[in-house]
């Protein structure tokens, strides 16, 4: 069975930024490994950081010549500066039980049988910031974490986009594309107000 990259959501109030961005991953140096650019197919290149399992995937069996498909977490200061978080990688051949019948499928083709696309986001959390002049949004995202320093799990998100002023504090669910270093709405849902 092919594995989703982005999981299911598991409940109605599930916090979360994850997505998937196809490139080179090219550490900033050979003695420092976890810290380097994403470079997409475009040449447009992402400070990121690979987080510990990722990492020891990446040493193992990842060819740093080729493209993969990263899972990752976003953050970002402002809409032109996206920094990625790595949690995984995304091989549906290598690293998973699936068939390698490449001949009939590439990776690109069954991310969309999973109805998923490269540079693909799924946003879910509290709106708490509209800006309607720039259209932009700022969504604030809880780290499942409980009884750890809740203020260092929190991070803000900002969109570009256009939402009402009255959905403010709302929980939204919001499906994502990365354009550059800027996350762009494509569509939204108001899971409660």
């Amino acid at each position: 069975m092919l594995k989703n990259p982005i999981p299911k959501v598991t409940s109605k109030f599930q916090y979360r930024a994850i997505g998937i961005v196809n490139g080179k991953y090219i550490p900033h140096g050979s003695d420092q490994l976890n810290r380097g650019f994403i470079t997409d197919d475009k040449g447009e290149k992402i400070e990121t950081v690979i987080l510990g399992k990722a990492l020891s995937l990446l040493k193992k069996h990842i060819d740093l010549n080729k493209s993969y498909f990263w899972v990752v977490y976003p953050k970002n200061k402002n809409t032109q500066n996206l920094h990625l978080q790595v949690s995984g990688i995304w091989d549906p051949y290598q690293l998973n039980d699936f068939p390698n019948d490449s001949s009939k499928t590439n990776s690109s083709k069954l991310l969309e049988e999973l109805d998923l696309k490269d540079n693909y986001f799924s946003v879910r959390g509290e709106l708490v910031f509209v800006n309607t002049q720039s259209k932009e949004f700022v969504i604030k995202v809880c780290s499942a974490l409980k009884g750890q320093n809740l203020k260092k799990k929190n991070f803000k998100l900002i969109i570009k986009g256009d939402l009402s002023l009255k959905l403010l504090n709302s929980f939204v669910s919001c499906d994502l594309m990365r354009d550059g270093h800027s996350l762009e709405l494509l569509n939204y849902e108001i899971i409660e107000k």
